[in-house]
């Protein structure tokens, strides 16, 4: 029987999986990382990965909605970076259980499981 606490995290990180589960949101997502805490502005995004601007707004709303991506606006631009608060969480969400619950194992047996 799960607490509430385990279905609120099983269902952020199923919102999260579920956002990137879609190959142009997977790019944004990727780039983002590749970008680090700089940032891209929308229209490179767009420029790099070929996006129509108007799509990649949705993507962009779907990443940012899923916690994986935040925005501030510079002057007349919107910077995109990766949330890394975001991302750590799902990754520890999805590793809690590795090597039967003992994830320092992990650290020296990286292909476990």
């Amino acid at each position: 029987m799960f607490d509430i606490s385990t279905i609120m995290e099983i269902n952020t990180a199923t919102s999260a999986l579920s956002a990137l589960a879609q190959p142009n949101r997977l790019e944004v997502f990727r780039l983002l990382v590749r970008c680090g805490h700089e940032g891209i502005c929308a229209g490179d995004i767009s420029d790099q990965l070929v996006i129509p601007k108007p799509t990649l707004s949705f993507h962009l709303k779907e990443l940012s909605q899923a916690g994986l991506v935040t925005a501030e606006r510079d002057g007349r631009s919107i910077i995109y970076r990766l949330n890394i608060e975001g991302m750590s969480s799902l990754m520890q969400f999805l590793t809690e259980d590795c090597c039967q619950g003992r994830p320092e194992l992990c650290a020296t047996n990286p292909v476990c499981c």
